[in-house]
């Protein structure tokens, strides 16, 4: 865990067999280039990529980024190109019922991928193709089918991205998966058997990748080796994983050239945004609070989390923040002496402040409060936030309730322990130093530059 960031930096120029993928001449003329980045989802998964059109831009090339049209005023209120992509989901993230079928703990992928993604494939395909026109490269998002498509069609080289390990589907390191979080405690059958079970149940989910395989027959490419949900996924010139090394080490069944380059930070509601004036001034008050919050998609569909958050800190007598979002149905009617609640704020500049954060495990969130050094209870979701919670755990730096048991008494239990726990604090505090060493935007840059060298 010392390594320093030279030896960081050399590492991330490894693919994950260890062999080299090759160094990025900084004084090759490789300035100017048009670079599409696509991506789907929450915030989680779009500020990764904020993050390296920023570096992008200041590194001289034309970063395009092609993603939901409510994005836009965020994108280009950085100055980076937005390429609109059907769907935009604004609507449909205002519906409770939709947000409760996207973060259901067991269904929630199956419904992501077959209920939004799939129906929408050709209008992607079309949005992305328009804005990849021209373009040198692409780097695309785990659920952007149809950019690898699009790379080989056009016949320009691609780089996945991964933004948490979960998404290498490592028999090696094995992940918990959220429609099946049991299946984790049989790596203790070991890798061999472990792998076998994974390729049954990917097998037995490769009806829902079928529109993809079709939209390829249609544009006459040739049949896939791989399926696009898994393996299929990962591009053969480049891969970046946005996480820390200290949240998933490189494994030999990763694919071939991925790069560990850190996390990719950028969280600010608007350029130039801080915390809110009215928070600056609580946390100067008195002790560190309590932070809580569920990111920016688990928290359309709260229920009682927030309720059952005031309590909790209300029975330990400990100030708390609660980040509720835009919900109105977040909004508590009155709080406890000592609780205060925010629409918003950065988490960059909120989290190393807190005592103690607590959240839902999305890995933007946790990339966040692993670089604030301080102890944090996950209460998970769907999707990678079982498997980021249970790394949370084996790191040493926190600890988790499924959503199933939170309530005010679980939740002051587990934050009691942690607030008592000097070992859980130092070890939080040991990572967020390894995670402030890295800087995953310049490195995946560097590894770009490399691939268009």
């Amino acid at each position: 865990m010392s390594r320093d960031i030279s030896e960081n930096y050399e590492m991330s120029f490894k693919d994950a067999q260890g062999y080299d993928v090759g160094m990025s001449d900084q004084s090759c003329n490789l300035r100017g280039k048009k670079i599409v980045l696509t991506t789907f989802g929450s915030l989680g998964d779009l500020h990764p990529f904020i993050a390296l059109g920023i570096e992008l831009k200041r590194r001289g090339h034309r970063p395009v980024i092609a993603t939901h049209e409510p994005y836009r005023e965020k994108i280009e209120g950085e100055g980076i190109a937005f390429a609109p992509v059907r769907p935009d989901l604004a609507a449909a993230e205002e519906r409770p019922e939709f947000m409760r079928k996207v973060m259901d703990l067991r269904r929630g992928p199956e419904f992501v991928v077959r209920e939004i993604v799939m129906p929408n494939l050709r209008a992607s395909y079309e949005d992305i193709l328009a804005a990849a026109e021209g373009a040198d490269l692409l780097v695309t998002h785990t659920l952007t089918f149809v950019s690898p498509v699009i790379a080989e069609k056009m016949g320009i080289p691609w780089a996945a991205v991964a933004l948490s390990p979960l998404v290498f589907f490592s028999a090696l390191d094995p992940s918990v998966l959220a429609p099946m979080p049991h299946l984790n405690r049989l790596r203790v059958l070991g890798p061999g058997v472990y792998a076998a079970l994974l390729r049954a149940g990917q097998k037995s989910v490769r009806s829902w990748s079928e529109p993809v395989r079709e939209l390829r027959r249609e544009l006459g490419l040739r049949k896939p080796a791989a399926d696009p949900l898994f393996t299929g996924q990962f591009s053969p010139h480049l891969n970046l994983a946005l996480f820390s090394h200290v949240f998933g080490e490189p494994q030999k069944d990763w694919p071939a050239k991925t790069v560990i380059c850190g996390f990719a930070f950028h969280d600010r509601q608007g350029a130039g945004s801080g915390l809110p004036e009215e928070l600056e001034s609580y946390l100067s008050e008195g002790e560190p609070p309590i932070v809580f919050t569920l990111g920016s998609a688990a928290v359309m569909d709260a229920g009682l989390f927030f309720v059952e958050s005031a309590k909790a800190a209300a029975s330990l007598g400990r100030r708390a923040v609660l980040l509720i979002g835009r919900d109105p149905r977040n909004r508590l009617n009155s709080l406890p002496a000592g609780v205060q609640a925010f629409e918003y704020a950065p988490f960059s500049e909120l989290f190393p402040r807190a005592a103690v954060n607590v959240h839902q495990g999305g890995v933007g969130t946790t990339g966040q409060a692993l670089r604030a050094g301080k102890p944090m209870l996950v209460m998970p979701y769907s999707h990678d936030q079982p498997d980021n919670a249970y790394r949370i755990q084996r790191l040493g730096v926190g600890r988790a309730i499924p959503r199933v048991k939170y309530n005010a008494k679980s939740a002051a239990r587990e934050i009691n322990r942690l607030l008592t726990d000097r070992s859980c604090a130092e070890r939080a505090a040991e990572v967020g130093r390894e995670v402030r060493k890295e800087d995953g935007a310049a490195t995946a840059c560097d590894a770009l530059e490399s691939l268009l060298n």
